[in-house]
């Protein structure tokens, strides 16, 4: 993980999630827990999960549109269909010139009034919020690989960085800790 030791971690969890439904019903846990202003940045290797997970918090935030992968149009905003923030679903994975390329999509701008996700954000931007959401996926030591089996098993580990984070419960978003 690549949280660095100078930054206040508040809050950690390690949830195992063994299905794309599951992992969809932790973002969906996980949406109840965010609010405008909030910057998470997820973490893992092709396949992991990221963009279910990012699915599962657009349900969970009720927002307009089907989240899909953003990779070649690098960001996506999905407005929301209530009083709930707007979901901005960025993948990073293709930049490699840090906040400074990241400077275009105006994520500074979207940020205090939506819930931003990074996919491949780690070390790119950071500097966008003292607050934020570290989400690490990563396939279990001796679980099955492969695309499609249904019991891959992953284990996410959740990290707040900052003061937002103090106090928060992140050991079960959902009911799936």
């Amino acid at each position: 993980m690549n949280v660095p030791h100078t930054e206040p971690v508040a809050a950690t969890a390690q949830i195992t999630v063994k299905t794309p439904e599951r992992m969809r019903e932790l973002g969906r846990g996980l949406a109840g827990l965010l609010g405008p202003g909030d910057l998470v940045l997820l973490s893992g290797e092709l396949g992991a999960g990221k963009t279910t997970l990012t699915r599962g918090l657009g349900e969970g935030l009720d927002v307009r549109g089907a989240v899909t992968s953003p990779t070649f149009v690098i960001a996506r905003v999905h407005p929301p269909l209530g009083d709930g923030p707007a979901l901005v679903h960025v993948d990073a994975y293709r930049l490699n010139g840090g906040l400074d390329e990241m400077e275009d999509l105006d994520l500074d701008v979207s940020l205090p009034e939506s819930v931003v996700v990074v996919e491949w954000g780690d070390g790119k931007v950071e500097e966008l919020s003292e607050d934020r959401l570290h989400v690490v996926i990563e396939r279990a030591v001796g679980a099955p690989g492969g695309e499609d089996d249904a019991d891959d098993v992953r284990e996410v580990t959740l990290t707040g960085v900052g003061a937002r984070w103090a106090g928060v419960d992140l050991t079960a978003p959902g009911g799936l800790g």
